[in-house]
């Protein structure tokens, strides 16, 4: 977990185990959320607020959001390429704009800006290609020339004689960041206020099937009956499906991120870049929090290699010289599920009554209040929601692909 604890005066929530309850499973409940981190989470509030649906359990192996969710770095942001990217992303964005008093709990979301970096004549087209097709989603973006990109952030090297000069910068004020664990505890809150179930240490093992329905799911707590599945097990959800047999183009790979000791306040916003790989944020109380792209093997050790880091330090100190004295307090890693075409899986599954919501790679965390909105309405109808329909598991065999490496290319 990071560090991003509130600025000195400001309100501390109440400590976790005090916010929900700790229940023993009952035998059946309506829809067993599979994942307990803030894709599940979400889930299970908006099926409570949305949709009157409180007969859930939400089940997690370990602790509430103790897998990705509280393995990230917390960025948020809305500028996508395609339109069906930019509609989920812009409508979670909108979403987070009110989260806090929907939630009636501080997550400390700050919109500082972010600046994904050109540094090639391409990176430059393509930037601007992204810029006009956020306009026209009505997304708010702007193209930066290098001046200012400095004005917006002074620390960044705009120099025009180092090895991958700025050529400029696409910036989405609205973006920025917020305080994962809080984000988390608030969803769970809720959930439990309204009768949800939250159950931790308690793994799914498998399922018992009925022709084409699942009819329960046996975990190290005993099994359970239900009537509706949803998967939300980020890089576990192969495992998962693999239990029912189906096959899904996903490949989990390992993503680590890192922060510094803690500095006085001077990174205003969040600067990206895929030319030389990283993206730094400064977080609330003042460490620097840095990613870059996920490490190229498959596996679920939550654990990445050195020369990962070597390399991404070597980009955040030429991007930013003034954090060449800087120390590496600490590194963690997530397991990011990633698809062909870099968007997510949401949606049916063969079983009637299993839904899936999966390859969400490097951008789950942005998208939390979103896909828990689109998510809840999926399972409360038997419909996706218009802005999840797109990504439905189909598309692998029908082409109807949304190939968002462009716009995601650099870990975020």
């Amino acid at each position: 977990m990071s560090a991003n604890t509130p600025p000195p005066g400001a309100e501390l929530p109440e400590h976790p185990d005090f916010l929900w309850r700790n229940p023993e499973p009952e035998k059946s409940y309506d829809v067993v959320i599979v994942g307990g981190g803030g894709h599940g989470l979400a889930t299970a509030h908006y099926l409570a607020k949305n949709h009157g649906i409180t007969n859930v359990a939400v089940l997690e192996k370990g602790w509430l959001a103790g897998g990705n969710m509280a393995r990230n770095t917390t960025l948020i942001r809305s500028n996508y390429l395609w339109d069906e990217s930019a509609a989920i992303y812009e409508h979670a964005l909108k979403l987070w704009e009110g989260l806090e008093e929907d939630l009636g709990y501080p997550i400390l979301f700050s919109q500082r800006g972010v600046l994904n970096l050109a540094h090639t004549e391409q990176d430059v087209r393509d930037s601007v290609r992204r810029v006009e097709a956020n306009k026209l989603n009505g997304i708010d973006a702007e193209w930066l020339g290098p001046e200012e990109v400095a004005q917006i952030c002074p620390i960044v090297n705009t120099s025009a004689d180092i090895r991958y000069p700025v050529q400029g910068a696409t910036y989405q004020p609205r973006a920025g960041i917020a305080k994962h664990d809080y984000v988390a505890w608030g969803f769970a809150r809720r959930a439990d206020e309204a009768g949800i179930d939250l159950i931790q240490d308690c793994e799914v093992t498998g399922f018992t099937v009925d022709g084409d329905r699942v009819t329960g799911v046996r975990t190290t707590r005993g099994d359970i009956a239900c009537g509706t599945v949803a998967l939300c097990a980020a890089g576990h959800t192969s495992v998962l499906l693999d239990m029912l047999g189906v096959r899904t183009p996903l490949q989990s790979h390992p993503l680590q991120a890192l922060v510094s000791e803690l500095l006085e306040p001077v990174h205003p916003t969040i600067v990206m870049s895929n030319a030389v790989h990283v993206y730094v944020s400064q977080a609330h109380k003042g460490e620097l929090v840095m990613g870059a792209g996920v490490d190229s093997y498959n596996g679920y050790g939550q654990r990445g290699a050195f020369h990962i880091i070597e390399r991404q330090m070597a980009a955040a100190v030429e991007l930013f010289p003034v954090f060449a004295r800087a120390h590496l307090l600490r590194t963690w890693a997530g397991i990011v599920d990633v698809t062909p075409d870099a968007s997510p899986i949401v949606g049916h599954t063969p079983y009637s009554n299993v839904y899936v919501n999966s390859g969400w790679g490097t951008g789950g965390f942005k998208a939390t209040p979103g896909i828990g909105w689109c998510y809840a309405h999926t399972i409360a109808n038997g419909e996706p929601h218009p802005y999840v329909a797109p990504f439905g598991l189909d598309r692998f065999t029908t082409g109807a692909l949304v190939d968002e490496h462009g716009a995601a290319a650099v870990a975020h």
